[in-house]
């Protein structure tokens, strides 16, 4: 088999195929550099009070990172996929279910970010560099670099990556240093504006704008040496640099009183940084997105071959481009950060509480067809999150993302215990 395509395939990572993790880091930081991460930080600012902002995301930011890192440990541990490691939880069918409803969700994300990504160098181009170029254009083509890195792999990935990440770092410090020459942080501090969110929804928006991210993270912290590492990767990605960026992003709505990021960056003397942002942070973010449909797919359909599997989602993403979900882009990842993060509760508590013999990857020669117990876990922990949400009943934290989590946990090992003591025994 093909070294390329051997990392879309059922199988452990090898040693041959390891990476050291500052440069995996760089993959996990590019998610965090990307336009959506920027929105998000813009429009958490605008919707909560000055202080507020600053709670939702250093609260968020710290669930991201606690989910991201034990799901990221998990990964490097068993150097296994996150849909190989959804078979194992879910069974072989119900794996199915959950990783096509993955693979629809990073389709998604993939067709949202060539949206913004043909409409925001169509704008930048125009208004930077005075040429006129259509966006639908710059949508196919961007869509076929994305789709060729995909194709090439992980490799391809963490090479742009650990290129781009230095001058991402360095236009996001020229945003918040910017921002601030027009008004000083106190003055930010100071301004009195109303609320139009909650301080848990900003949290759950900031979870949310990510919470995929950190679910997948074992799609990259597999090819790192040790599991430690993968702690590194989560804490630099979601603390530090989603902090970072969506503060930036917050300072700069801040000083400038505009809606729009691109508005913003143009207005400050940083066109040729936001196009930086746009293309590069697009580029990574979208062939992550599309290398994990992959995995999610080929996880579920291994006969298929990898290479066309990426271009056929790469063309299914260009058609989600063209239905323009960015209208509902806040609604979007609001309502990810709640129907897939029980996916993770459950993953963790059965790795670390239920059946921590089961992960390996000769298990899945004998794998179960279905887990009942996870997919009831994860559909009452997901209607509990979004009814808390529409104020239906009380949420115990105020924080969707929290309760889909804590509750799927509790549920699946409630509904597992037995199992475990009888695990415990055969293996006594």
């Amino acid at each position: 088999m093909k070294p390329e395509l051997n990392e879309f395939s059922a199988v452990r990572i090898t040693d041959s195929q390891l990476v050291p993790w500052p440069r995996v880091a760089a993959v996990g930081a590019m998610v965090a550099f990307s336009l959506p991460t920027f929105i998000t930080g813009l429009e958490v600012y605008q919707a909560l009070e000055p202080i507020q902002t600053l709670l939702a995301l250093f609260i968020g930011s710290l669930i991201i990172f606690a989910i991201g890192g034990v799901m990221g440990v998990i990964g490097a541990k068993t150097r296994m996929s996150s849909y190989l490691l959804v078979r194992i939880a879910f069974g072989d069918k119900g794996a199915s279910i959950v990783n096509i409803a993955f693979a629809i969700s990073l389709l998604g994300w993939f067709g949202v970010n060539i949206n913004l990504f043909g409409d925001a160098v169509s704008r930048l181009a125009l208004d930077v560099f005075d040429v006129n170029i259509a966006p639908l254009t710059l949508a196919i083509i961007a869509s076929f670099c994305m789709t060729l890195t995909t194709v090439i792999g992980f490799r391809a990935i963490n090479w742009l990556a650990t290129i781009m990440v230095p001058v991402l770092a360095g236009v996001t410090f020229l945003l918040a240093y910017s921002a601030l020459s027009e008004k000083s942080f106190e003055q930010i501090l100071a301004t009195e504006k109303a609320a139009t969110l909650s301080l848990g929804d900003g949290i759950s928006a900031v979870v949310g704008a990510i919470i995929i991210g950190a679910i997948i993270l074992p799609d990259i912290t597999r090819f790192v040496k040790h599991w430690s590492n993968a702690i590194y990767i989560a804490f630099i990605a979601y603390v530090v640099v989603q902090m970072a960026v969506m503060g930036a992003a917050g300072l700069a709505g801040a000083s400038s009183g505009h809606a729009n990021i691109l508005d913003i960056m143009i207005d400050l003397g940083l066109g040729i940084g936001a196009s930086i942002i746009v293309i590069a942070g697009s580029w990574v973010l979208n062939s992550l997105n599309l290398y994990s449909a992959v995995l999610s797919t080929t996880a579920t359909f291994p006969r298929l071959n990898a290479t066309w599997v990426t271009i056929g989602l790469g063309l299914v993403g260009v058609f989600v481009a063209l239905l323009n979900l960015l209208d509902n882009f806040i609604t979007f990842i609001f309502y990810l950060s709640i129907i897939f993060v029980p996916v993770a509760g459950i993953i963790i508590m059965d790795y670390l509480v239920i059946r921590p013999h089961a992960y390996h990857i000769d298990s899945l020669n004998n794998n179960r067809t279905i887990a009942p117990k996870g997919f009831i876990a994860w559909l009452i922990s997901a209607v509990f999150a979004v009814l808390s949400t529409e104020n239906v009943i009380p949420s115990p934290s105020g924080i969707a993302a929290i309760d889909a989590i804590f509750l799927a946990g509790i549920v699946y090992t409630t509904l597992s215990w037995n199992e475990r003591r009888s695990n415990h025994r055969t293996q006594s």
